[in-house]
């Protein structure tokens, strides 16, 4: 049952996307998950219309596919994807936390503090040291983005490369031991972008994702054979 407590008529697709997405980032319809407009219009009531403008939505970000003749369906994020989804985002946030950096003021230092005593309290009170894959570690990087001052870059990551990275790891949720050393890595970013280091920032930032992605990529199925 759909978990938005609404009248009926007020489902927009907006919110039909909203509420799809949830479902589908927090594994309740996990990847290949079949999203079939007739179930879905008789489940919230509505008329297939709305239902396939969601659909739409989410497939332009790049969560579900939508096959002609077959329907829509949660995508599944292969290892090449996932390799160009991580180049991506080390090009986009590698810029983004230059450009903080050049902007820091005298309460960048508070506001990182605050935010990275909550992620090692998070941490501390999970033993196998899991990473971080709440949104507690994708506030690090979106206060970052925001931080840097361009709407192009914080709407590419927020609207556009998280949820496809959130998606990526539904299936690989921990890394162990990746979560102290992935705090450790933001400690460092957030000092120099703080200190205004704009050079610093931007290599520790693509240092601190090439990371996370040889962690995650060991856990990503082996490439296919070339021969086959």
């Amino acid at each position: 049952m759909s978990t938005i407590s609404r009248d009926q008529a007020a489902l927009t697709p907006d919110r039909l996307a909203d509420e799809l997405r949830a479902e589908i980032l927090d594994g309740r319809l996990p990847p290949g998950a079949r999203l079939g407009e007739m179930a879905l219009a008789a489940r919230f009531a509505v008329s297939r219309g709305p239902i396939r403008t969601a659909l739409l939505k989410l497939c332009d970000a790049g969560i579900v596919t939508i096959v002609p003749n077959s329907g829509a369906r949660v995508r599944i994020i292969t290892r090449e994807d996932a390799r160009a989804l991580y180049q991506m985002r080390a090009a986009l946030e590698t810029e983004a936390a230059m450009l903080a950096a050049s902007r820091a003021d005298a309460g960048t230092a508070a506001r990182f503090r605050a935010l990275l005593d909550q992620h090692g309290a998070d941490i501390a009170a999970h033993p196998d040291g899991a990473y971080l894959q709440t949104s507690a570690d994708r506030d690090f990087h979106v206060v970052i983005a925001q931080m840097a001052g361009n709407p192009l870059i914080l709407r590419g990551l927020s609207h556009e490369l998280y949820p496809q990275l959130s998606l990526l790891r539904m299936g690989h949720r921990k890394v162990t031991g990746r979560g102290l050393q992935a705090l450790h890595e933001h400690d460092r970013i957030a000092a120099a972008i703080a200190d205004g280091d704009a050079e610093v920032a931007g290599l520790l930032m693509r240092r601190h994702i090439r990371n996370s992605w040889n962690a995650l990529a060991a856990q990503l199925p082996a490439p296919e054979d070339a021969a086959d």
